[in-house]
């Protein structure tokens, strides 16, 4: 529930919430008082008017009551002397907490019941007395009195009693006063209550969680149900994001340093191991150690193949960097298909034949085929993934084959480069594309490396759009798969639409 609403509703509710809740406490407390006062003895009903302003209310009945006994009158000069008569007066002005007394001389000649009548009617003047409307008794009781004459002469009085004591009106004043400021502070502190668990409840947690959050705790979960709908629930929900955001970014920092820690590593690796060799084999050089041309030739070249090592490791890094920091210069052109592979195996082809490996290439794609890519990016790519198979032959027999496919998927095109070198266990294949993996952890100068080069080459396809995965088996071989969409041109109303399928 929004705040504005809780506001709002807050707002009525101190207004509605005490009046309905005073209602309810005048009936109880006049309803008390009534029973207090054995009025529940004259009827069974609550009269509001009676309770509140007995007096207004009694002048207002006897005014009817003496209207209707005037009327009656002409009808029947002593209609007063009739007891079922006095009786039916009796029970309407019941409802009013009420009752008829009438006098006969000194002796009394009709009251319903003697009991309520012994309070007062000591306290009755007789007839003739000149009482003119309503008046007090000592004891409180509002009395109405008509005089009359019997049909004998007898000189007769009649009184209208108010059961209702005006002390209960001071007493009711009384009580509700109490329990209006009663009403008040209950409904006060029910609707501080309310505020107080809705908003100043949510927003300690929150200086808890954000707490821990400065303490460097990611893991810390608010206890409150972040599911609130309003502004509450939106800064809960905010926080949660906040907090995983924050979370993956440490994690991440964390992973990043780790990573850092086993570059510096994996680099001062992979260059001490040329570095020794270059010093050495110089060295036997300054020294005459090789001393004849043929084996200083033989140093010389040890010395630059180390040398490009070196340069390769470093422009390796420079890339790595690069894709560190989504900065790989790309340059997206259209592509032959047949002709750019045809161009990259005659490259390969010729250093693999140098090392005695045998290259097999088919293109199983239609002539026209077309893709959109980087040609320099997708070389690296192509130049990675067979150094990797090349270094991982582990065939000195000069049986080492590598195969290379173009296949033909509708809408895109796979490459398969497969060797039949050592292969790679199916527990490391899933971890071959990450960055720093090796499987090789022995990290020996034959199969050395920084361990980014399948990261690099991931990289590049996911930003030509495409995907790559590996499938291997121990001891057979690997076969690398990636995949890049075609470059499609549809006709439509004799105007030519390029799609190009590229990311970037």
């Amino acid at each position: 529930m929004r705040f504005r609403t809780k506001l709002l509703i807050t707002s009525v509710a101190i207004v509605i919430i005490p009046i309905i809740l005073a209602i309810g406490t005048f009936f109880a407390i006049g309803r008390y008082l009534v029973y207090e006062q054995k009025l529940d003895d004259i009827t069974n009903g609550f009269d509001y008017s009676m309770v509140s302003d007995p007096s207004e209310a009694f002048s207002d009945m006897t005014d009817e009551v003496t209207h209707d006994i005037a009327l009656a009158l002409i009808v029947n000069p002593f209609i007063l002397e009739d007891k079922s008569f006095l009786e039916s007066v009796d029970s309407k002005i019941a409802s009013k907490y009420s009752f008829l007394l009438v006098k006969r001389d000194e002796d009394i000649y009709y009251v319903a019941n003697m009991d309520r009548a012994k309070d007062v009617v000591d306290e009755l003047p007789g007839y003739g007395t000149d009482v003119k409307g309503i008046y007090y008794t000592a004891s409180k009781h509002l009395v109405k009195q008509i005089d009359f004459r019997f049909s004998t002469g007898d000189q007769g009085s009649l009184y209208i009693i108010s059961g209702i004591r005006t002390a209960l009106t001071a007493s009711l004043l009384i009580y509700m006063g109490i329990a209006i400021i009663l009403i008040l502070l209950l409904t006060s502190v029910l609707l501080t209550m309310w505020i107080g668990n809705s908003f100043f409840k949510p927003i300690d947690e929150l200086n808890v969680a954000m707490q821990h959050i400065q303490d460097g705790n990611f893991d810390y979960i608010l206890p409150t149900d972040i599911k609130e709908k309003g502004e509450i629930g939106a800064m809960y929900r905010n926080y949660e994001d906040m907090r995983l955001r924050l979370k993956e970014s440490a994690e991440e920092k964390i992973l990043r340093e780790k990573q850092n820690k086993e570059l510096i590593s994996n680099i001062s690796h992979d260059l001490k191991t040329p570095i020794t060799a270059i010093k050495g084999y110089s060295q036997g050089l300054l020294e005459g150690v090789a001393d004849n041309p043929e084996k200083q030739m033989k140093y010389i070249r040890i010395i630059n193949n180390k040398a490009n090592d070196m340069n390769n490791l470093i422009n390796e890094l420079t890339l790595y960097s690069s894709i560190d920091n989504n900065r790989i210069p790309y340059n997206f052109i259209r592509l032959n298909v047949g002709e750019y592979f045809g161009d990259c195996i005659e490259e390969i082809g010729a250093d693999l034949e140098s090392k005695s490996i045998k290259l097999n290439y088919s293109n199983l794609t239609t002539p026209d085929t077309q893709i959109v890519a980087d040609p320099e990016q997708i070389k690296r790519v192509i130049n990675n993934v067979v150094s990797n198979s090349v270094k991982y032959l582990d065939r000195d027999d000069g049986t080492g084959q590598i195969d290379i496919r173009i296949l033909d998927e509708i809408d895109s095109i796979r490459v398969e480069l497969e060797d039949n070198g050592k292969g790679i266990a199916q527990r490391d294949i899933p971890n071959i594309f990450d960055r720093f993996y090796r499987t090789d952890a022995s990290r020996n100068s034959k199969q050395g490396g920084s361990g980014i080069g399948l990261s690099i080459v991931k990289k590049i396809i996911e930003d030509h759009g495409g995907y790559i995965w590996a499938t291997s088996h121990e001891g057979e071989g690997t076969c690398m798969h990636f995949v890049l969409r075609k470059y499609v041109e549809y006709a439509d109303n004799q105007e030519t639409v390029t799609v190009d399928h590229e990311t970037q």
